[in-house]
């Protein structure tokens, strides 16, 4: 049995033992990753997770863990963060499969149905749908570059849990430390016994297939003579229309120490970013999160809010907040989720530049304070341009600055309509573009923002 259906069989079982929130919160997001004679090797979103796995659940771990495998274990938990810093190129048995014993390595968790999606991914997103939908037919390879924790990863496994679950053919995913550590693991293996059977073990693994997945290839960079037959397995998977996605934290032309055959090779295709999450891609997130902890009814508005202000550019530092505050309720008696739990919760994980202050309201404050009216004439329904060209600036300032969403800008203006809201930022869109005093008046006023 392989680490991932031991892993799904014991989550299956431990989820029998617990109440639903403290599953979600302390298991559902865990992974086995290695299994390696009397230890288990756990992935972990945080550190909070190792502390209270090791403190308060060492013991039913093990107790499932032993019915599972008939062994016992000792267990180690790890964050995603400490697995990245100590990646060790292994030269140990790796033991490369036959194809009798093939696994795809993939997560079942991840689907283009809960890839939630907004301005930043949607392209990302149809384009991965497309590949998923005619493998080696449309845009072969498939090159997908973005930060961390944007996603990348997720798309991957959505084609891929996608093709299997539609088709016949055999899909691959693996991480590009482990195509190197194989690699060298059967060329050391060669040069000691001229053991030309495992180097057929090799190609099989990786070319005898209808989908390879490698993610993130930028560490190959790294591995010089890897490169090479990297370079020789790839011309064989695509002179045979077999789909080739990699994932990568640049884009092609930025893998600088990669040689030039592979760069113009990975440009071939088609390649896609993923670029930060909006205000409103992030605010569906965290409700999207929430709904699976089954606790809508009682987080409330300004926690999401104070969460998305100050998570702006990784979905996974996001869904570790959320996580970090339903670990701190939990942890604390099971406290009722509110701002000041929030703010104590996360005041380490965001840092001493967190804000809670509701910014559309400070806004308000500095473009009243500007043109010498007050808030409320900012949220009125007055016609005047002495109250309409400032209420439109804020209107694009909240737009343009916060990315705040055009219902919720409109609601904060007095019950204003999303289409009055895009007519005020399309206007002062076109106003300081002719009108550079104008110019210069906004950005001062977003200097003041705090």
């Amino acid at each position: 049995m392989d680490i991932n259906n031991i892993w799904n069989l014991f989550l299956n079982k431990i989820e029998n033992h617990l109440e639903p929130i403290s599953y979600e919160i302390w298991f559902k997001e865990t992974k086995l990753i290695e299994l390696k004679e009397n230890l288990a090797k756990i992935l972990v979103p945080m550190d909070v997770h190792k502390k209270h796995l090791k403190e308060n659940y060492n013991d039913i771990i093990s107790k499932i863990f032993t019915e599972i495998t008939d062994s016992i274990f000792k267990f180690e938990y790890i964050t995603e963060e400490e697995l990245k810093n100590n990646i060790i190129i292994n030269t140990d048995e790796i033991g490369v499969p036959s194809l009798e014993n093939f696994e795809s390595n993939l997560d079942s968790r991840y689907s283009f149905d809960n890839f939630i999606t907004g301005e930043s991914n949607k392209f990302a997103k149809a384009i991965a749908l497309s590949v998923a939908e005619k493998p080696g037919i449309m845009y072969n390879p498939l090159f997908i570059y973005s930060n961390s924790g944007l996603g990348k990863t997720h798309l991957m496994h959505a084609i891929g849990n996608y093709i299997t679950k539609n088709s016949k053919k055999r899909v691959l995913y693996v991480s590009s430390e482990k195509f190197v550590n194989d690699f060298l693991k059967i060329y050391q293996k060669n040069k000691e016994d001229n053991n030309f059977e495992i180097i057929e073990n090799f190609k099989n693994k990786y070319r005898n297939i209808d989908v390879l997945m490698i993610d993130d290839i930028q560490y190959l960079e790294i591995a010089n003579r890897t490169q090479q037959e990297f370079f020789n397995t790839f011309n064989e998977l695509h002179n045979n229309n077999k789909q080739i996605i990699i994932s990568s934290d640049r884009s092609p032309d930025d893998l600088k120490k990669l040689e030039d055959r592979l760069r113009t090779r990975f440009n071939w295709g088609i390649t896609v970013d993923i670029l930060p999450p909006n205000y409103e891609l992030r605010m569906a997130i965290i409700d999207k999160k929430i709904e699976s902890h089954d606790v809508s009814s009682v987080f409330p508005q300004d926690v999401k809010e104070y969460i998305a202000n100050n998570c702006t550019s990784d979905i996974r530092k996001l869904e570790g907040a959320l996580t970090r505050v339903f670990a701190y309720a939990t942890i604390m008696n099971g406290s009722d989720i509110n701002l000041d739990l929030a703010i104590e919760a996360l005041k380490d994980y965001f840092g001493s530049g967190a804000s809670a202050k509701n910014k559309i309201d400070q806004i308000q404050q500095i473009i009243a304070a500007h043109y010498n009216i007050t808030v409320e004439d900012l949220k009125s329904k007055k016609r005047g341009a002495k109250y309409s060209i400032p209420r439109q600036i804020a209107m694009y300032i909240c737009r343009t600055y916060l990315e705040e969403s055009l219902p919720k800008i409109g609601n904060a203006f007095g019950g204003k309509d999303h289409t009055t809201v895009m007519h005020s930022v399309d206007k002062i869109k076109k106003e300081i573009k002719l009108d550079k005093n104008l110019e210069l008046d906004i950005e001062k006023m977003i200097n003041q923002i705090k």
